[in-house]
């Protein structure tokens, strides 16, 4: 089964043209090359929460199966993708979040700052990623074996099991 992806790089920077998105156009081409996708959305916006919310709340709308945010995990008063993220979703899935700051963990203690979320709207699943280019290329490695599995879940009405 093919998938429709979307990628959203929240950056204020990257939205204003002060500098080039790497992160966003990175997750786009693994996403092309994992052959899993019949459509892929980039999408650049942003720090704002609303605009962040009204965002996924169109890609839900639209069918999209997954969507990837990079950026605004962090502590900074700009960084509200988290917070967008729960006013859009049904389910949070802590564990996608936590595979990734564990992993990440191992890499650089800077990964316990990030507040990054995943979760479920409608059929949509959303997961927060870092924004610096080598910081979500690593999560992706991280949970890219997962997500077919999850994305599968989601649309088998309940009769796959998420368990070992």
């Amino acid at each position: 089964m093919k998938y429709k992806a979307a990628v959203i790089t929240l950056s204020d920077k990257a939205y204003h043209g002060e500098r080039e998105d790497l992160s966003g156009k990175k997750l786009v081409s693994l996403l092309e090359n994992s052959g899993l996708y019949s459509e892929i959305e980039y999408v650049l916006l942003s720090d704002d929460r609303l605009s962040i919310a009204s965002e996924l709340k169109r890609l839900v709308k639209e069918g999209f199966d997954l969507v990837l945010t990079t950026g605004g995990t962090g502590l900074s008063g700009r960084d509200n993708t988290p917070e967008a993220t729960k006013d859009v979703i049904d389910k949070e899935v802590p564990g996608i979040s936590e595979l990734i700051r564990y992993e990440s963990f191992k890499i650089t203690k800077r990964a316990a700052l990030s507040r990054a979320v995943s979760g479920i709207a409608g059929k949509t699943l959303i997961i927060n990623m870092p924004g610096s280019l080598k910081a979500v290329t690593e999560s992706y490695e991280i949970i890219k074996d997962i997500i077919p599995h999850a994305l599968e879940t989601i649309n088998s009405n309940g009769s796959l099991n998420c368990g070992r």
